[in-house]
């Protein structure tokens, strides 16, 4: 694959700080990128998925080489039972962020010419697509559906909260709308106002962190079925656990840096859990078919919400000057590394 472009996020800016990441067995760095978007240049003889001149991205986890490990073995890496497993960019794998990479076709995903240029975001949407999969899953245990109708189109009976209006959020609201969920997105932001605009075009609400409380946020929103957590801050994130619905579902996907103790109403958010049938999940990572849900989704919001999901990228760098868009006062939703 020829590298076309490498989207830059958090983890990569905690690797370059030496929070965590692994270089490969034998070399003493790590090539960062994971977020991948190229262009396949020559295949194996034995490769039947793409050819030449496709565009593709690739996953980011690979299996751990345990027997034992179920999920792995099933191509769940996701799953990981042994914790071994690698990751292209952050665990003992070269990431993306160079000229040329060899992958095995397996670990490819062929993207639609006519995403070539929001193709770099399909891995952060991933997220939110295995988050839905697991909700939708987890909600089989009642009766959950929305009431339909004849004759009408199916009404907004679900509401989700988003926490965080930075990519991996707005990609989450864009596809819980896609799903069918009232949307309501809650952040603090330097450019909230640039992000309003975002929501508000994809038919959500927008709520300043800055201007709002949660019990205000609460109370604007109405019953809670869902919070989505996109911006790995613990404090904001227990305070809102405190308002979640009855057979409601919390889910985590950012990781917090380690902070200082603060103060958790266990006792009360233990007992909503149990009397409101209450679900709190985390998700990390994404399995291929979560790749190609968000490719399909890519599809639908380019569609329907063409100028918000173009927004999404805030600037291209190109390589020779990747060290702008890693570093921590970068700025904007999503910047991207152009590699050619």
């Amino acid at each position: 694959m020829k590298m076309l472009e490498v989207g830059v996020c958090g983890t990569d800016r905690e690797i370059i700080s030496f929070e965590y990441g692994t270089p490969p067995d034998g070399y003493d760095y790590l090539i960062l990128g994971h977020e991948s978007f190229a262009e396949v240049v020559e295949v194996g003889s034995q490769v039947t998925k793409v050819k030449p001149g496709d565009l593709v991205v690739m996953t980011v986890r690979r299996p751990c080489g345990h027997p034992d490990c179920m999920a792995c073995r099933e191509g769940r890496q996701d799953f990981c039972f042994t914790g071994d497993f690698t990751e292209r960019g952050i665990k003992q794998q070269h990431g993306y962020m160079t000229e040329f990479v060899i992958e095995e076709e397996r670990y490819l995903n062929a993207v639609p010419p006519g995403l070539r240029d929001v193709g770099v975001l399909t891995e952060p949407l991933t997220i939110a697509e295995k988050s839905l999969e697991q909700l939708w899953l987890i909600q089989q245990r009642l009766p959950w559906a929305c009431p339909v109708e004849p004759g009408k189109p199916p009404e907004h009976c679900h509401r989700a909260v988003v926490l965080g209006a930075g990519p991996v959020g707005l990609l989450g609201a864009m596809a819980l709308r896609i799903a069918g969920f009232d949307v309501t997105v809650y952040s603090r932001s330097r450019t909230h106002e640039e992000n309003n605009s975002i929501v508000s075009a994809i038919g959500a609400r927008y709520i300043a962190a800055e201007t709002h409380s949660v019990d205000e946020l609460a109370k604007s929103v109405g019953n809670i079925d869902v919070v989505y957590e996109a911006v790995g801050a613990s404090g904001v994130a227990f305070d809102v656990i405190q308002h979640l619905g009855p057979n409601g579902v919390f889910i985590f996907t950012g990781v917090p840096g380690r902070k200082g103790p603060m103060q958790v109403d266990t006792d009360y958010i233990m007992k909503d859990v149990v009397l409101k049938n209450q679900v709190i999940l985390g998700s990390v990572n994404a399995p291929p078919h979560s790749f190609q849900a968000a490719i399909r989704d890519l599809g639908i919001i380019i569609q329907k919400w063409p100028d918000a999901i173009r927004s999404l990228i805030t600037a291209r760098f190109p390589i020779d000057q990747a060290l702008k868009p890693l570093s921590n006062d970068a700025g904007g939703i999503k910047n991207v590394v152009v590699i050619s």
